[in-house]
């Protein structure tokens, strides 16, 4: 059992198909930093910790102290093993948490007890923020989805609602590193749309068929790329032996691009609601990986979501 756990960790070319593999290849890399703001609550301490623990990342916690400690006895958490940066506002705690960020003290960032709306726009401040110039920051989640036979990466389920071409090139970029640094050499990357008909009344089937003309002429890199095609297909044999449809990515897609937020959102928030399916996820584009999951999420979840940073960091 050791042996094949050090052959799993010392391969360059096994893809990781369980978080809890994710868990285990950081841990065998140098620990990074990670920057929490406004880390006040329960869940993101809790998250933070546990990630501590298991020896993948270092932690600074920039939030009320007073609420830290708290959190803490309730839960029996040794404070030591955190920094402890004091700000009582939670815009000032995101605002200094980039800070740290750009001053070298910090390789990845992480949202606490604030909407995303302040977060985002402590990321952008073109001062004090992490946004390079011209950059695009897109939402990447990796799902385990118990109904699924690996890891699905998709996006954009939170940032940008309705992309435009130039921005699902990003998106497709990014979904392809993730894929990468998850042990994938060559993505499977399916464009979604309502069908795998090409439409040119819809702008989906026109954005889809493009990528995936680029991708077939190896301008998007080592990557199969399959557009329009429709959920079923992408990720369902059964429905591509039905339907006789001839392609490497259908029933066996790595990567979903959504066309839009909305057909994003609802298909993330189907897998955890009906699938307990479980995920980490963070924003792409900005200097350092971003933590960036809902404040509802499960600490679990947030624990996966650091070390999913952690090794893009």
């Amino acid at each position: 059992m050791y042996l094949c756990r050090l052959k799993f960790l010392n391969c360059n070319v096994m893809a990781i198909t369980k978080l809890d593999q994710l868990v285990e290849l950081v841990k065998s890399k140098p620990k990074k930093r990670l920057v929490a703001a406004n880390a006040n609550d329960a869940h993101t301490i809790e998250a933070v910790y546990a990630a501590v623990e298991l020896g993948v990342i270092d932690a600074t916690l920039v939030g009320n102290p007073e609420e830290i400690e708290k959190v803490c006895k309730e839960h029996n958490f040794d404070m030591s093993k955190f920094t402890i940066v004091p700000e009582y506002v939670d815009t000032k705690a995101a605002t200094k948490s980039c800070e740290l960020i750009n001053a070298g003290e910090g390789q990845i960032l992480m949202k606490g007890l604030l909407p995303t709306d302040k977060y985002m726009r402590a990321i952008l401040n073109k001062e004090k923020g992490l946004c390079p110039p011209k950059a695009t920051l897109s939402h990447v989640t990796v799902i385990e989805n118990p109904a699924y036979h690996k890891l699905l990466i998709v996006g954009d389920v939170a940032v940008i609602p309705a992309p435009e071409f130039k921005e699902k090139q990003a998106i497709l970029k990014y979904l392809v590193e993730t894929a990468n640094a998850l042990g994938i050499e060559k993505p499977k990357v399916a464009c979604l749309a309502a069908t795998e008909q090409m439409s040119v009344g819809m702008q989906a089937c026109v954005d889809a068929a493009l990528l995936a003309a680029m991708g077939n002429r190896g301008q998007l890199g080592n990557v199969s790329v399959e557009g329009p095609i429709s959920l079923d297909l992408a990720i369902d044999k059964e429905t591509v032996e039905i339907k006789k449809f001839k392609s490497e990515v259908a029933g066996d897609a790595d990567c979903l691009l959504f066309p839009n937020i909305e057909t994003g959102n609802v298909f993330y928030k189907c897998c955890t609601k009906f699938s307990h399916a479980e995920l980490g996820a963070l924003l792409k584009g900005a200097k350092v990986p971003c933590v960036l999951s809902s404040r509802g999420d499960s600490a679990k979840t947030k624990m996966y979501s650091i070390a999913l940073a952690a090794l893009m960091a």
